[in-house]
């Protein structure tokens, strides 16, 4: 079952915040359809206010680690779409992995650079989060028609 799975990474700078909330929600909504992973350009920390508003909506990130994308790609690793999700001039440093690969960039402002108060940093965030979730099942949609992948 594992190999009819559609494998998808999604990439972003840090591999700290839009990235992990994309894995996290494909893996949730994709009913296994999707084996869904996530790495960073330049690998950091996980973003706690990340971690507390993925909590709200009962995913728990407070295990997960980060991982370069160039690491994955020097394992050889294998996936059916590479899905950015930070601005374009990042994605374009994004290494191209082997074999048929859908690309897909999507635009997320990075919660790492909000500014303000706590809450409205969370704020803030709670709308990536939600802009985030609408994009995954918008590609799931998306997904579902076999001339997709072709």
């Amino acid at each position: 079952m594992s190999d009819l799975r559609h494998k998808v990474l999604f990439v972003c700078i840090h591999n700290s915040a839009r990235s992990q909330m994309a894995e996290a929600f494909l893996n949730k909504h994709g009913e296994g359809q999707f084996e869904a992973e996530s790495a960073g350009i330049e690998p950091g920390k996980m973003n706690p206010n990340v971690i507390k508003v993925m909590q709200e909506v009962g995913i728990d990130l407070s295990q997960n680690g980060t991982q370069g994308v160039f690491d994955l790609f020097r394992q050889g690793r294998f996936y059916n779409a590479v899905i950015t999700v930070c601005d374009a001039a990042s994605a374009e440093i994004c290494p191209v992995f082997p074999g048929r690969v859908k690309r897909v960039a999507w635009s997320f402002e990075d919660p790492s650079a909000f500014k303000g108060s706590q809450e409205e940093v969370l704020l803030h965030t709670r709308q990536i989060r939600d802009e985030i979730e609408k994009a995954v099942l918008q590609f799931i949609k998306e997904a579902s028609v076999v001339s997709y992948w072709m």
